[in-house]
C-alpha cells in the first residue's frame, strides 16, 4: 500500500519506523525535538519517542558526532543529523579520522551502526554554508558509505536502509526537494549500492544523483521533442559507485553527461567519467561532458539559479554529445571558472 507524501515527511517515516523497529535507534541534532528541525523533518517524533530517544543536542557539531561513536560503542544504532551541509565541518575530523576508521582498524571487532544525515544542495534561496554540496569530501574517504536520494520513496527506502546498515552512513538530503510529493511504499527497503535506471532511452546517457535527476528528467522529455532518446541514471549511491550500471548504458547509447550540483573539480563526475573511460572507452562517440556547479564559493540567492546545473545547461549538453552545438545557451563556464580564478589571485 502507498502513501503520498513529501520527502521531509517520507524521511520522517522512515525515522519513526527505525524508532518504532528497534530500541537501540537513537536520533540526535540541534533543534530536532521541541522544533522538530528546522525543516520540520523530524517534528512529532519527541512527543511519540520521548526526549531520551530524540534528543536535542547542544550548538555542537563535532560533540554530536563525537558523542554519536561513544554511544555505538554501546550497542546503539544514532542517527546524527546536521542541521545544513556547511555546518558540517566542525566534525569533520570525527568523521574522516574515527568514524570511517575504527571498523577497520579494530579488524571487524567495531562496528560503527551510524547514520549522519545532512540536507544539502541549493535552490532555497540561501547562501553559502547553507546551500552548499561537499559529498565529495566524504567519497574520497575509505570506510564511509555516502548516498542520498531524488524522490520520496527513495529517501524513506534509502535511510531505512541507512538505520540497518552496520556501516557508518552520511545520508544528503537535498533540501530543495523536501516539499515536493509522491508516492512511498513503506515495505520497501533499498540496498546502499545500486543506481536506478529512471529512463530509458538509446542515443545519450545522463547520470546524476540527489537535486538533479529531476532536472535530467526534464531534459529527457525536452530532448524526447526532437526525437533524441536520453537515458537517465539516478546514481543513489555516491560512495561506492555503481559504475557497472553506468558503464552498461554507455555501452548502448555511447554518450555520457554527468550532472550534479557540487563544483566539476575533484567530483563525483570526475570519477565517474574517469572510470567509464577505462572501461567503456571504445565505446564512446563523443567526449564525455560535465554540467554542475561553477568552480566557485556559491553565489547570493539572487543569482544562485545561474550558479546551478539548468535545463538548458544539460540539453546544450545533449546537443554538444551529438555535435549539433557548440556553445552553452546561458552563462559560458570557462568565463565564470576565469572570472572567479582572476579574482583570487588579485587578492
Amino acid at each position: 500500500m502507498t502513501e503520498t507524501m513529501t520527502m521531509a515527511k517520507a524521511i520522517n517515516a522512515a525515522l519513526a519506523d527505525g524508532l518504532d523497529g528497534d530500541d537501540r535507534v537513537l536520533l540526535m541534532g540541534e533543534d530536532i525535538g521541541k522544533l522538530g528541525g528546522v525543516f520540520r523533518v523530524t517534528d512529532g517524533l519527541q512527543d511519540r519517542f520521548g526526549p531520551q530517544r530524540v534528543i536535542d543536542t547542544p550548538l555542537a557539531e563535532s560533540a554530536i558526532i563525537g558523542t554519536a561513536i561513544g554511544m555505538t560503542y554501546r550497542d546503539f544504532r544514532v542517527v546524527a543529523e546536521i542541521q545544513f551541509d556547511g555546518f558540517i565541518y566542525p566534525a569533520f575530523d570525527q568523521i574522516v579520522a574515527q568514524v570511517a576508521k575504527l571498523h577497520y582498524r579494530s579488524q571487524g571487532r567495531v562496528k560503527m551502526p551510524l547514520t549522519i544525515r545532512v540536507p544539502f544542495g541549493g535552490a532555497i534561496g540561501s547562501v553559502e554554508h547553507h546551500s552548499e554540496s561537499p559529498e565529495s569530501y566524504f567519497a574520497h574517504t575509505a570506510g564511509l558509505r555516502v548516498v542520498t536520494a531524488s524522490t520520496p520513496q527513495e529517501a524513506y527506502s534509502t535511510l531505512r536502509a541507512a538505520i540497518q546498515s552496520d556501516d557508518p552512513v552520511l545520508f544528503f538530503e537535498p533540501k530543495g526537494k523536501y516539499y515536493t510529493k509522491g508516492e512511498v511504499d513503506r515495505s520497501i527497503v533499498r540496498d546502499l549500492e545500486t543506481a536506478t535506471i529512471v529512463a530509458s532511452g538509446r542515443d545519450v546517457t545522463i547520470a546524476a544523483y540527489g537535486p538533479t535527476v529531476d532536472t535530467a528528467l526534464r531534459a529527457a522529455i525536452a530532448a524526447a521533442d526532437e526525437g533524441i532518446e536520453v537515458e537517465v541514471i539516478d546514481l543513489r549511491s555516491i560512495s561506492p559507485l555503481d559504475v557497472d550500471t553506468v558503464v552498461a548504458s554507455v555501452q548502448r547509447t555511447g554518450r555520457l553527461i554527468v550532472t550534479h550540483e557540487a563544483p566539476a573539480e575533484s567530483s563525483v563526475s570526475s570519477e565517474l567519467i574517469a572510470s567509464v573511460a577505462e572501461r567503456a572507452f571504445a565505446h564512446l562517440e563523443a567526449a564525455p561532458e560535465r554540467v554542475t556547479g561553477y568552480d566557485t564559493p556559491y553565489p547570493p540567492s539572487a543569482v544562485e539559479h545561474d550558479y546551478l546545473p539548468s535545463l538548458d545547461r544539460l540539453l546544450d549538453a545533449v546537443d554538444r554529445t551529438l555535435g549539433r552545438r557548440n556553445s552553452r545557451t546561458d552563462l559560458d563556464y570557462a568565463a565564470v571558472t576565469g572570472a572567479a580564478t582572476t579574482a583570487g589571485a588579485a587578492r
